[in-house]
């Protein structure tokens, strides 16, 4: 009987990546140091018997955290938004039911997207925390675009400190930032002091517990968001360009335009989409700082979940939102697709 040939060892097979490519070397190395892990190794073990190679296992990764942790909750969200409200626990009916004969039968509703179309505080709502989160996206580009730019054009041994001050506040608690705007904003606070102390106003001003109060926070909270990018697009900017833009004799603020602001789209893009896709669903701000006729669709959610309990309206407004969110990235994403190729 002839013995039986030994099967490889995964950690030997990264030879599927040989080439001059710098990513091809990156993802080599990233694969053989994987495989010093023994939960990677069995998960190589695994794909290779269903036919697939290492290459396609490093690959593979990030499509199965999103399968576990966005695709597979997002499911139980709309099964649970085509659903009826009940008495019981869970407050909903079941998706499927056994009936006679041992037959399976589907109870699926739209009752709770017409409800949602019907009753204006929810298309109300989405408005509002469109129009909150899109001012908000704008302020905090204004805001942050300079920041950014003068970390990309500060000396080299500054701007690992610069960009220190930046990530700073993730070192507390973001529920205590948000807190801590309380006592600067009240009639009380800090701001106001100031300003009564400095002559410039006569009386305290009422900005707590309003939409500028909620655009202060999101603009604060989310400040980093819009830096981070535009700074690692912005240093990696080819300066000779504006250097050459001025031996054409093109003035600083036309070759700001006309360079500097289209190298750094990406940037920018980046930097919007991170800011505006939180800020949209926020509920924390918005209820700490913002007033009563505050509207956004997070404490609209917040408060049909946990106030009403009508879990499948709830899951309904959830499902919407993340489609309103969705579907411009992907949009924009194909566009970029088309583009590039385009150009290409």
């Amino acid at each position: 009987m002839a013995p039986s040939a030994k099967e490889p060892d995964p950690r030997q097979e990264v030879a599927y990546l040989q080439g001059d490519g710098a990513a091809a070397g990156a993802l080599s190395g990233l694969h053989a140091r994987l495989l010093l892990l023994p939960p990677y190794r069995i998960l190589v073990t695994v794909l290779k018997r269903l036919g697939l190679s290492g290459r396609n296992a490093v690959i593979a990764i990030p499509y199965l955290w999103l399968l576990a942790f966005f695709l597979a909750p997002f499911l139980i969200v709309l099964k649970i938004s085509l659903a009826e409200v009940v008495v019981a626990q869970p407050p909903y009916t079941p998706l499927f039911v056994f009936v006679e004969d041992g037959f399976i039968a589907i109870q699926a509703s739209l009752e709770n997207y017409l409800f949602l179309l019907e009753d204006s505080l929810y298309w109300k709502s989405y408005l509002s925390s469109l129009r909150i989160a899109l001012i908000s996206t704008a302020l905090t580009l204004l805001i942050g675009f300079p920041i950014a730019y003068g970390m990309a054009r500060a000396p080299k041994r500054w701007r690992f400190a610069l960009l220190m001050m930046v990530i700073l506040p993730f070192w507390t608690s973001f529920l205590i930032r948000v807190y801590a705007w309380i006592g600067i904003l009240k009639k009380e606070g800090l701001l106001n002091l100031a300003l009564t102390q400095l002559g410039l106003i006569s009386e305290p001003l009422t900005i707590l517990n309003t939409d500028i109060a909620v655009y202060i926070g999101i603009v604060y909270s989310y400040l980093p968001f819009m830096v981070l990018p535009l700074y690692a697009n912005l240093e990696k900017m080819d300066l000779s360009l504006l250097e050459a833009a001025a031996d054409l004799g093109c003035r600083p603020i036309k070759a700001f335009w006309v360079i500097t602001v289209p190298l750094s789209l990406p940037g920018i893009v980046a930097g919007s989409f991170l800011v505006f896709i939180p800020a949209m669903g926020e509920f924390v701000i918005p209820d700490l700082l913002g007033g009563s006729q505050t509207l956004m669709i997070g404490k609209t959610l917040w408060s049909e979940f946990f106030n009403n309990r009508d879990w499948p309206l709830s899951s309904a407004v959830a499902v919407i939102l993340l489609l309103v969110l969705v579907v411009p990235i992907m949009l924009f994403q194909r566009m970029q697709e088309k583009t590039a190729k385009a150009e290409g």
